[in-house]
C-alpha cells in the first residue's frame, strides 16, 4: 500500500539534503524509473523544493528482464543503461537526487557520471518509515571514518562465531567503501539509509567457512535463515554450500540458475556501524515496500556478500548480501565486534 505524504518526512528530506549541501538556486535533478516508489520521488520534489532548489524530474522506462533470475537488492539499476547521454547532460547539476528501484551504485552508468562531474545521492527504494529511523547523523560520520580508516590500515581480517564461521580476509590493499547517509563536501556519491564500512578485498584473499545460522538474512530473498547454511570458501569461491533446509536448497538453486562462476566469488565484506538501524524489521513490512538496506547499516552486525567486484575485476548481475548476527570480527588482532557487539574505540 503506498504510504501517505506525511510533513514529518517532507521535512526529513530537506534535512537530508542540506546536509548534502543543496543550496537555493541551485539546479537539482531527480533520476527516477516508471517503476520508482512515487512516494519517494514527490518526498525528494517537495524537499529539494523547500532548499530552495531548482528541480527537474527525470523519468525513464524500467528496463526490460534480460537476467535469467529475478534479480533483487543489488544496487544496479539498468533502467538508465541506454541513457547514459541523458545522465551526462545532467551531470553538471549540483546534485543528481537517485530513486530508482536498484539504484545507481553499482550501474555501468555511474562511473560515467562521476567522470562528467556529477555528484550522486542515491535514495534506497525503502519504506519512508525506514529512512525515518535511519535518516542521516553528522555523528555517524564519525564512526564510519575511523571504522574505514582502520579497514585502509588493515592487512588481516578474522571472523568467528558459535555457529562455526571461521573466515580469514587478506585486506590490505583492499579499497574501503562507506558512509553516514549524506554526501559530505568532495565525495562524488552517497546512499541513504547508511552507516557501514565495507572493503573489496583483492583476487585471492577471502578463505574459511561462513555459518549461516537461524536469525542472519539473506537480503537477496529478504528472508530470516531459518535453517543454517554453511558456505565453503576457498581463494574468493563458495566451493560448497550444505544444508538440509529450505534456506540452502534455494540457495543452491538460484546460484546454478545463472551458470557463471563469478556468481561464486565474493564481492565485500565489512560491519554495521547504525544503532538506527534493527534486525527485526524486515518482519514488519511486504517485501515490495523494502529494499534491506537496513539490515546491512545494523550495529555490531558482520556482512558478507557475493558477486560483482570490479577491484578484483568480477563482474556478474548475480548478487547476495548476507548480514549476520553475533560474530566476532577481529582486524590484525584487534576485536572490532564481539559476538554481534561493537567495540571501542569503533562506537
Amino acid at each position: 500500500m503506498e504510504a501517505n505524504l506525511d510533513l514529518k518526512w517532507v521535512k526529513m528530506f530537506h534535512e537530508s539534503f542540506q546536509l548534502s549541501g543543496v543550496e537555493p538556486g541551485q539546479m537539482v535533478a531527480i533520476v527516477s524509473e516508471s517503476q520508482s516508489n512515487p512516494v519517494l520521488v514527490r518526498l525528494a520534489e517537495l524537499g529539494l523544493g523547500l532548499c530552495g532548489a531548482r528541480v527537474v524530474t527525470v523519468t525513464v522506462p524500467s528496463a526490460a528482464v534480460r537476467t535469467v533470475q529475478p534479480i533483487r537488492s543489488t544496487g544496479t539499476a539498468a533502467a538508465y543503461d541506454d541513457y547514459g547521454m541523458l545522465l551526462n547532460a545532467i551531470a553538471g547539476c549540483a546534485l543528481i537526487v537517485d530513486v530508482t528501484v536498484e539504484g545507481l551504485l553499482h550501474s555501468p552508468v555511474r562511473q560515467e557520471v562521476l567522470k562528467a562531474g556529477g555528484r550522486i545521492y542515491m535514495i534506497s527504494n525503502e519504506h519512508p518509515e525506514v529512512l525515518e529511523r535511519c535518516r542521516p547523523d553528522p555523528k555517524l560520520a564519525d564512526r564510519v571514518d575511523y571504522s574505514l580508516k582502520r579497514l585502509a590500515e588493515g592487512k588481516r581480517m578474522h571472523v568467528t562465531s558459535s555457529a562455526g564461521t571461521d573466515l580469514t580476509v587478506d585486506i590490505a590493499g583492499a579499497p574501503v567503501r562507506g558512509g553516514a547517509g549524506f554526501l559530505g563536501p568532495n565525495v562524488p556519491i552517497a546512499y541513504w539509509p547508511a552507516g557501514l564500512a565495507l572493503c573489496f578485498p583483492l583476487a585471492g584473499s577471502v578463505n574459511g567457512r561462513v555459518v549461516l545460522d537461524v536469525g542472519d538474512v539473506n537480503l537477496t530473498f529478504k528472508r530470516y535463515i531459518e535453517t543454517p547454511v554453511t558456505l565453503m570458501i576457498d581463494n574468493d569461491i563458495v566451493v560448497e554450500i550444505s544444508g538440509d533446509g529450505l534456506d540452502a536448497v534455494t540457495l543452491r538453486s538460484y546460484f546454478a540458475a545463472w551458470n557463471d562462476p563469478v556468481a561464486y566469488t565474493i564481492a565485500h565484506v565489512g560491519w554495521g556501524l547504525n544503532p538506527g538501524a534493527t534486525w527485526d524489521s524486515l518482519m514488519m513490512y511486504d517485501k515490495n515496500e523494502i529494499n534491506g538496506t537496513e539490515l546491512r547499516a545494523v550495529e555490531g552486525n558482520f556482512l558478507i556478500s557475493t558477486g560483482a567486484n570490479e577491484f578484483a575485476n568480477r563482474y556478474t548481475p548475480c548478487h547476495f548480501d548476507f548480514p549476520m548476527r553475533a560474530c566476532t570480527v577481529e582486524l590484525d588482532g584487534q576485536t572490532v565486534v564481539r559476538e554481534g557487539r561493537l567495540q571501542e574505540p569503533y562506537l
